[in-house]
């Protein structure tokens, strides 16, 4: 996906890259944990998918976001008509609902391990499409 990012794709990273969009750092095709993610704010651990039709309420997506989570992320999904239609509102969103989210505390209890980094957990030729 890297190299054949979607219409929409390009237009976000465009907006998001060098700290264009409110000061806040974002990488693009960032492994975290097994999986990889679109972009990503390591400052505001923020998870940011674009999706096309293909992801309309599938259950792997919702599997990705709750693992997200209980790692400390937030995940924000917009669908690439949004992006392309109306990049304004996706920023407006990502600042509104991302300008709270902070590093989270280690999880308590077995193991008491981190939350994944990016980059974390995935070894050579692991697929991370699961």
């Amino acid at each position: 996906m890297r190299r054949e990012p979607t219409e929409a794709e390009k237009k976000l990273w465009y907006a998001l890259r060098n700290r264009r969009f409110g000061k806040w750092k974002f990488r693009r095709q960032v492994p975290v944990g097994r999986y990889i993610v679109d972009f990503l704010c390591c400052e505001k651990w923020l998870v940011i998918e674009v999706d096309g039709g293909q992801h309309n309420e599938r259950d792997s997506d919702f599997t990705r976001d709750a693992w997200f989570g209980s790692q400390g992320y937030m995940t924000l999904r917009y669908w690439n008509s949004d992006v392309l239609e109306n990049l304004d509102g996706v920023l407006m969103d990502i600042e509104t609902r991302g300008e709270g989210n902070r590093h989270p505390s280690p999880p308590v209890g077995e193991g008491g391990s981190a939350p994944a980094l990016p980059g974390e957990g995935i070894a050579l030729g692991e697929n991370t499409n699961a």
